[in-house]
């Protein structure tokens, strides 16, 4: 593998500019800012507010640079994880000209962000038990593919990938595979980010979405080589992390110890949902999972979801994506929330 971050960059982006804003050029604290162009009274919330964020998230890179072991040029910070991957097409993919893989039944935003800059899309499904048909990837790939999508734990089955199937795909590629871990925190797996100096054309995608519990923040991380994070940085949003999601992240990041508590109690949880729909006569199938959810084939998906929501619980019916025929998914909730699920569930025929 020969892999050139310039050689896939797309060519207008070989020479640009990013744009320069006010807190780009004076990074200084102690000052009278007047030039901005914001209300210098406060903010009609009561809040200080009225101060546009740091662009670059500084203080908050450094924290989750520590965290994770690397260095902060190594992390970048996205409105969500939805917004690195629209960034990652913005970055490598000519419209019309290039395409990326996808690996159904995925993340629908690798589907929807291609469409949405006009790249073409090449999907290589999965095996019946949900694993990567790594020949096939690799025979897929041509002159035009920029990117692989490999979502690991996989959304919507919950399942890990063989670590030699990744590693197969990642050695056969000169484009960026982005390896999509926003449940990884459910897992009892190492993170590709230990591998970011083996292979610098992987991006890891990871949230604080899930484990977190700050999905209502939107911010989503990657992390990749510090040419591919300042090539994000250069074409972002100038002010795409608002101030509270900054403080409110920083916030969190110092109470690990509760992110570590909230995912235990929902693994437990997970295996005590499982322990029941075993006894379901109408269950067909418990597919393994390594995330806050499980992924259920059923006799009738349609009918128990309508049943299901005719009580306020509501699950995700899965029934019309490929390879999850006759599926539900079913987030893992609170001790209670979940007896609420057990008790219809139960009375289901």
């Amino acid at each position: 593998m020969s892999f050139d971050i310039q050689k896939i960059l797309r060519p207008h982006l070989r020479n640009f500019k990013a744009y320069s804003s006010a807190r780009t050029e004076y990074t200084g604290k102690d000052a009278i800012f007047l030039d901005a162009n914001e209300n210098p009274f406060g903010s009609a919330s009561g809040e200080l507010l009225n101060r546009y964020p740091d662009p670059l998230q500084s203080q908050l890179k450094v924290k989750i640079a520590q965290l994770k072991g690397i260095a902060s040029e190594q992390v970048f910070i996205g409105n969500g994880s939805d917004e690195v991957i629209d960034l990652l097409f913005r970055a490598f993919c000519n419209p019309e000209i290039d395409n990326v893989i996808i690996c159904p039944p995925t993340y629908g935003m690798y589907e929807t962000s291609a469409h949405l800059n006009n790249v073409h899309i090449k999907e290589v499904l999965l095996t019946r038990d949900f694993q990567l048909q790594t020949e096939q990837v690799i025979a897929a790939i041509d002159d035009h593919t920029k990117m692989i999508f490999i979502c690991n734990p996989n959304n919507p089955t919950g399942n890990l990938f063989h670590d030699e199937d990744i590693r197969s795909i990642v050695s056969s590629f000169n484009g960026i595979v982005v390896i999509d871990e926003a449940y990884i925190d459910f897992s009892n797996v190492s993170s590709w980010i230990s591998q970011l100096k083996k292979y610098p054309n992987i991006v890891v995608m990871q949230t604080l979405s899930k484990a977190w519990g700050m999905a209502g923040i939107r911010v989503g991380m990657a992390f990749s080589s510090q040419e591919i994070t300042k090539i994000l940085t250069s074409i972002k949003p100038p002010y795409n992390v608002s101030a509270l999601a900054q403080q409110a992240a920083l916030k969190a990041l110092e109470n690990e110890a509760v992110k570590l508590e909230m995912a235990e109690v929902i693994m437990q949880e997970n295996s005590r949902l499982i322990s029941v729909f075993e006894k379901l006569n109408y269950v067909q199938k418990i597919y393994p999972t390594h995330a806050n959810f499980i992924l259920l084939k059923v006799d009738d998906p349609n009918r128990l979801y309508q049943y299901l929501t005719s009580h306020q619980v509501v699950v995700r019916n899965r029934n019309t994506t490929a390879l999850c025929e006759g599926c539900v998914r079913i987030s893992v909730g609170t001790p209670d929330e979940n007896e609420e699920l057990l008790k219809w569930m139960l009375a289901y025929q």
